[in-house]
């Protein structure tokens, strides 16, 4: 288990997620902090299973934030249908990036979870069935002797064009 998170550094990042930019100013978010061990251990075992098993370290984590999607204004909702997007998605991942910016500015390691089994955890959390969860966050301290994986991405060239998608 992952030493506690101060409250304060927890603060800031929650802080940094609910000034995020999003669509029309909507902010069609709230942030479920699970911080109860044994809450926040039967959520973890939700975002694996015996044939899923990537995310079996999220145990680990002492704290594990669940990004809930509100309902937006009309006029995002709006915006939304003419343009074919959906905004609130966009928006919770703004958030989720502005929480994790700060969590490693305050020396704290997170995981972005988009698999998760949804309707356990809505229930688990006393989620209204009519919201959707966006993502979840695990929040933690890596281990001392954590050997950070080397991410392979992509070149510059490969993703920033200038003036035309083809030049």
């Amino acid at each position: 288990m992952s030493k506690e998170i101060e409250p304060d550094k927890l603060q800031r990042c929650l802080e940094a997620a609910r000034l995020a930019p999003s669509a029309s100013n909507s902010q069609p978010w709230s942030f479920i902090v699970v911080n109860n061990p044994e809450i926040k251990d039967k959520v973890a075992k939700l975002t694996f299973d015996q044939v899923i098993s990537f995310n079996k370290f999220v145990v680990q984590a002492p704290v594990l934030v669940v990004f809930v999607i509100e309902k937006p204004k009309i006029i995002t909702r709006i915006g939304s249908f003419i343009k074919k997007l959906e905004y609130p998605k966009i928006d919770i991942g703004i958030a989720a990036q502005s929480f994790c910016l700060q969590a490693a500015a305050e020396s704290l390691g997170t995981c972005m979870l988009g698999w998760f089994k949804e309707a356990p955890i809505k229930n688990l959390l006393n989620i209204p069935t009519d919201k959707k969860i966006g993502l979840i966050v695990s929040v933690g301290y890596a281990p001392e002797d954590y050997k950070l994986r080397e991410k392979s991405r992509k070149s510059f060239a490969e993703v920033v064009k200038y003036n035309s998608y083809t030049n």
